[in-house]
């Protein structure tokens, strides 16, 4: 081995010093300075050539001369004091050029990190978004509505892209962000330190959205990602407020033992399936949904209200004129939507309230009603008679869908599934085993092809489903599958002279805004609605529970009735007379539908959610009021 000599070690110990960084050099440079700059001051004092000046003053000439080059040109004296002084300005020159390039180069690296996004965020009460997807932009429009009368808030975004991306997309997209701050950083939110970055130590919630794709990996990277959360050695000793999204049920249990109590859990699929099932069966419930979800117009509230305790139920369905009482919120127990009218409002209970916001939550005092008991139908005249359903195309929702349609509809009921797919008859047998009301239909074919539709008599259905090719196709070569299938069935509707209650799947937003401006009256069930929902919950962790009783099909859920089953068509009544209609049949109504607006974009397609309840309504043949009942 070849001895290291002194120039090799003073290489390597000069690397060292480059090796250590901006502060380092900065450090090193100062101290060559003083050297320059003392060693000439001892030497000039040594040598009596600056005999009339003190050795302070040498050090300041010295430093004004390293400073400054042209300061050695006012010098005079000896030949020697005007070569040393002429040393000490080379020495400066040589120390300024190299600390000039060196705070260059550590501005331009700042800048870079920056750029990258790797900065710690210091903000307290914000919002935190771990992960990127599809739904990014629409959980930020929605948040920045919330966030409307807070003060300073803040959102911070972590996620896998560069930061300058994520920035020029939500710019692009989303445009203005009103009062609310969007931060972004970049990192992974399984790693300890890129998950520092966020502060979710100090946030006021955090959602954390899963991967593109619908996949097992998917719902493992949201899994890590609360583990890492949940368990980091420096978490804070306060419960977080966490807001997940899983797809596959069979890892809603991992999830939960991971969050316990700090999170609260989004079942994307099962919600999904659930709401194609509801919202197939009655033309206008994704509107109500959206209404309800969004923060623009009416969302659901808890109030406690002292002045109703000791009181019934059925009494405070009237105790508010501008908002809508739909269940009772009791301290650890689940929420109880509709409950029976006779439920006292005990002590510590909250009310669950429609409203426009949490401060339009007022009461009235009204004792007079003005309610047209001579309006009111006694009876409610439903016929639950065997329904048949046509499903075009498939995902992994499909098994669930039919399952959830299944404890729906009357016996006797079919479903004819058309896709194009070779195992999915396999996967419903295998999926489908407990169904008791209908029977299951599977046709292997190609939706966009026409003759396929014509051969299936599209007429002969009550409802008809269009699921994207999600599991096999990208999203937008998916949606365009979808929109081509919608545009055969609306001319098909065309020429048969009949409007076919549709509900389509769609991935990307931009796809569903397309599909809903060429037909208003086919409604398109999207991610969208999952980003509502994680948005509302991120806002208050309690809605969650309400959600969930509200998709499911135990319990009360939300139903659109025909108006003449509660009051008589074409006579003015009010809204109060409409509720004690509802009353009467253990339901709670929420809201009505008039069929003239239903292709009414402007008028919400005629729904309408928390009406003043004074306010004069005249529902005609064919208008729905919407209820929360339990069947």
């Amino acid at each position: 081995m070849t001895k290291a000599t002194w120039l090799d070690r003073l290489r390597y110990a000069t690397d060292n010093v480059f090796s250590k960084g901006t502060p380092a050099l900065i450090l090193w440079l100062g101290i060559v300075s003083l050297v320059i700059i003392l060693g000439a001051s001892l030497f000039l004092q040594a040598t009596g050539m600056a005999q009339d000046l003190s050795f302070p003053q040498l050090l300041w000439s010295n430093l004004m001369h390293t400073m400054d080059a042209g300061t050695v040109a006012g010098n005079s004296g000896s030949w020697a004091y005007l070569f040393t002084m002429f040393g000490v300005t080379l020495g400066g020159i040589f120390v300024l050029s190299l600390l000039i390039g060196i705070l260059t180069t550590g501005i331009e690296g700042r800048l870079e990190n920056l750029r990258k996004g790797r900065s710690r965020v210091v903000e307290s009460g914000h919002t935190v978004i771990l992960g990127w997807s599809d739904q990014i932009i629409p959980i930020l429009s929605e948040l920045i509505v919330a966030n409307a009368n807070q003060h300073n808030p803040c959102i911070v975004i972590l996620g896998p892209k560069d930061k300058i991306e994520m920035e020029d997309e939500i710019r692009s997209k989303l445009g203005g962000s009103g009062r609310t701050r969007i931060v972004c950083r970049n990192g992974d939110p399984i790693e300890m330190s890129d998950l520092a970055l966020a502060s979710p130590q100090t946030a006021r919630s955090i959602i954390i959205l899963a991967p593109p794709g619908r996949d097992a990996d998917a719902d493992a990277e949201v899994i890590k990602t609360l583990l890492a959360i949940t368990n980091a050695p420096d978490r804070r000793p306060d419960p977080y407020h966490i807001v997940v999204e899983i797809q596959d049920p069979k890892n809603y249990e991992v999830a939960r033992m991971v969050g316990k109590d700090e999170v609260e859990i989004v079942l994307i699929g099962d919600l999904i399936s659930r709401i194609i099932a509801q919202t197939c069966r009655q033309s206008g419930l994704s509107i109500v949904y959206t209404e309800l979800l969004d923060f623009d117009g009416n969302e659901i509230y808890f109030k406690h209200e002292p002045s109703l305790f000791g009181r019934t139920f059925s009494d405070a369905l009237f105790a508010y004129e501008t908002s809508t009482v739909i269940g009772i919120q009791r301290p650890g127990r689940p929420a109880e939507l509709n409950p029976p009218m006779e439920t006292l409002v005990a002590a510590g209970d909250q009310l669950i309230v429609i409203s426009q916001d949490d401060d339009t939550i007022q009461l009235f005092g009204r004792a007079d009603f003005d309610i047209a008991d001579d309006a009111i139908h006694s009876a409610l005249e439903r016929v639950n008679r065997p329904e048949r359903a046509l499903i075009l195309g498939w995902n992994k929702s499909a098994p669930a869908i039919i399952n959830e349609l299944d404890r729906y509809v009357a016996p006797g009921s079919l479903v004819t599934v058309v896709a194009d797919y070779a195992d999915g008859e396999a996967e419903i047998a295998a999926s489908c085993t407990e169904l008791q009301n209908q029977s299951v239909v599977y046709q292997v074919g190609d939706t966009t092809d026409r003759r396929v539709l014509n051969e299936l008599d599209v007429a002969g259905y009550d409802h008809i489903i269009t699921l994207s090719y999600s599991d096999k196709m990208e999203p937008q070569q998916a949606d365009a599958h979808t929109l081509v299938t919608l545009l055969h069935l609306r001319d098909m509707a065309g020429l048969l002279g009949m409007n076919f209650s549709i509900v389509s799947e769609m991935l990307d937003n931009r796809n569903r805004n397309l599909a809903e401006v060429t037909q208003a009256d086919d409604f398109i069930v999207s991610n969208r609605l999952i980003s509502l929902m994680l948005s509302q919950i991120s806002e208050n962790k309690a809605l969650n529970a309400v959600f969930a009783e509200i998709f499911d099909a135990d319990g009360s859920e939300i139903y659109l009735r025909p108006a003449a089953h509660y009051v008589r068509p074409d006579v003015a009544v009010n809204f109060y007379t409409i509720v004690e209609a509802a009353r009467r049949h253990n339901e709670t109504a929420i809201g009505y539908r008039l069929i003239s607006h239903s292709t009414n974009r402007a008028q919400q397609y005629g729904v309408c959610i928390n009406p003043n309840k004074a306010a004069p309504i005249t529902l005609t043949e064919g208008d729905m009021v919407i209820v929360l009942a339990a069947n």
